[in-house]
């Protein structure tokens, strides 16, 4: 079978085989007697892929995995809901989706940019800044249009938030050093539409 692959933004080629084999058990996945697309978020078979996820990526007890819809922009708009709770929240500017990020949270409250690369075409990783009675600090791991992406994440006193979603599996990252991490599935891990969210409990 001659096959078209997908270059463009979106949702990335997937093996033939993996899809036969997604095809073969639509109708009766694993021999449950059901589609994967009517099974409960509380079955075996979801609790199977966080324990997946968490020995992959080494996540710890104390954060919990959720899957989520709406991908990953979606997230833009909810991490900025759920947690900008201070004065401000700080944004850091490596490109679109970080820009993004930075307008839907301000529906929220008060934001800036912790650091921007705007002045050379996202070329490059800033120094940051961060002002007193910050909320957060957002970053965006890759942004996938200029290519800008973190080798090595920084640090910072506040809690972090990081957008995954073009380069999550794709390396090691330590969770440990984020508040929330999610992630759009469509480039890495599964079908558009679904969001990966790692939190922090105690966050």
């Amino acid at each position: 079978m001659k096959r078209a692959y997908n270059f463009n933004a979106g949702p990335s080629a997937m093996p033939l085989e993996v899809l036969l084999e997604a095809q073969e058990e639509f109708l009766n996945y694993k021999n449950t007697g059901m589609s994967i697309i009517e099974m409960s978020h509380r079955s075996n078979e979801y609790a199977e892929t966080k324990q997946l996820l968490r020995e992959l990526m080494e996540i710890p007890e104390d954060y919990e995995i959720m899957f989520i819809q709406g991908g990953g922009s979606t997230q833009f708009l909810m991490t900025a809901a759920n947690f900008h709770t201070k004065k401000y929240a700080a944004y850091v500017n490596t490109g679109v989706w970080a820009k993004k990020a930075m307008a839907e949270g301000k529906f929220y409250g008060e934001v800036y940019e912790a650091a921007s690369s705007a002045d050379k075409n996202h070329s490059y990783i800033q120094e940051f800044t961060l002002r007193p009675d910050t909320s957060y600090v957002h970053l965006t791991a890759n942004n996938t249009i200029y290519g800008t992406e973190y080798k090595d994440f920084p640090k910072f006193d506040v809690p972090v938030i990081c957008d995954m979603s073009s380069d999550i599996l794709s390396r090691k990252a330590n969770v440990k050093d984020f508040d929330l991490i999610y992630a759009g599935a469509q480039k890495n891990l599964g079908p558009a539409g679904v969001v990966i969210v790692i939190a922090k409990k105690s966050f």
